[in-house]
């Protein structure tokens, strides 16, 4: 008779709180018997769980502990040695300041004579325009382009305490590509959307009794919105992989969100976008659309990186490379039959 059946004949109900108890007592008796009998048997207790590797273990170790105002102190040092970047690069662009300015006044001239505007020079409305302009602002500009990378690590400097140690090793990455894609950005600028763009809004109003001249100032400020408002735009992608590491966002939760993004990136366009025209807001909508999409893709590679997985690049780079091939064909056919050739300047396709 075991020890719960002795309590319950001594008279206790069925299912009483005694026979609860006592039933516990007789089960943790008879595990202490087995693991008892384990031991003297020679076997082994559990194995204990493995400690962290070094890398994961050293990770919190390695983040920086600051309070606020060794925050804002070390937001005053980068900003200080981004400025300096800057000023050393300014004086080197003084000294080719006359270059610059053939550089950036290009673009007018180029549409000027297409439009056949005669002479196709800007005009100076102010005495002051031309040292202004040529001397303070344009090197200041080419400053910013030329000193972009030592910004950029400014910047990844000031948010690298606060990551992990792993996560550290994208500096060079980071800084590669957020300098690559804002001076990308503002060779596109240059190159397509701002020269085909000016020769666009020029030519509507030719031969409708309107002298298309230009002002020296107002083509500049329009130059400077146009280039900044381009390199800065084409920072998508960095500023996406910047959020997934930080993990305040996902690539789900940007694919799930990307007709709000899109419709977000067409608001910015308009803004940016020197005229109100549609011509002109697809011309900058789009690379937007495509450099967003572009972020996802590098926050996914991220991801997969985080969580130690492996991206199937055979098979990626293969469709790709299938996908490219099938729509230059189509593009090829399509331009030959309409009777389109290549040129080596914008828009590349002409009759």
């Amino acid at each position: 008779m075991s020890y719960s059946e002795g309590w319950s004949s001594a008279g206790s109900p069925p299912g009483s709180a005694v026979d609860r108890m006592a039933a516990a007592v007789e089960k943790a008796a008879s595990r202490l018997a087995t693991l008892g009998s384990g031991v003297s048997g020679g076997g082994k207790p559990p194995k204990p769980p493995e400690p962290p590797d070094g890398e994961d273990g050293d990770e919190e170790e390695g983040m920086a502990r600051m309070s606020f105002l060794e925050h804002l102190e070390e937001l005053r040092k980068r900003i200080l040695l981004a400025i300096g970047g800057v000023g050393v690069a300014f004086f080197l662009c003084l000294f080719f300041s006359d270059e610059l300015w053939q550089f950036v006044v290009a673009p007018a001239t180029t549409a000027l004579i297409h439009l056949h505007v005669n002479p196709p020079t800007l005009k100076q409305i102010s005495p002051m325009d031309s040292f202004r302009i040529m001397w303070m602002e344009l090197p200041i500009l080419a400053a910013v382009f030329i000193s972009s990378p030592w910004i950029m690590y400014q910047i990844w400097a000031f948010i690298a305490p606060g990551l992990y140690k792993r996560e550290r090793r994208w500096a060079g990455p980071f800084v590669i590509s957020s300098a690559g894609l804002f001076i990308i950005g503002g060779l596109f600028a240059y190159f397509v959307a701002f020269r085909y763009g000016l020769e666009f809004l020029m030519g509507l109003a030719i031969g409708k009794g309107v002298d298309p001249g230009i002002s020296m100032t107002e083509y500049y400020d329009l130059f400077v919105d146009v280039m900044l408002g381009v390199g800065i735009i084409f920072e998508i992608p960095i500023i996406l992989f910047l959020l997934t590491l930080i993990r305040v966002a996902s690539p789900s939760f940007l694919v799930r969100h990307s007709r709000y993004a899109i419709l977000i990136i067409v608001f910015l366009a308009a803004v940016i976008t020197p005229t109100g025209d549609v011509f002109n807001l697809a011309l900058f909508a789009t690379p937007m659309i495509i450099l967003f999409y572009v972020g996802i893709f590098a926050s996914y590679i991220l991801v997969l990186h985080r969580e130690k997985r492996r991206f199937p690049w055979s098979t990626f780079l293969k469709w790709t490379g299938i996908a490219v091939v099938a729509a230059a064909a189509i593009a090829w056919l399509v331009l030959r039959h309409y009777g389109y050739n290549f040129v080596a300047h914008w828009p590349f396709f002409v009759r």
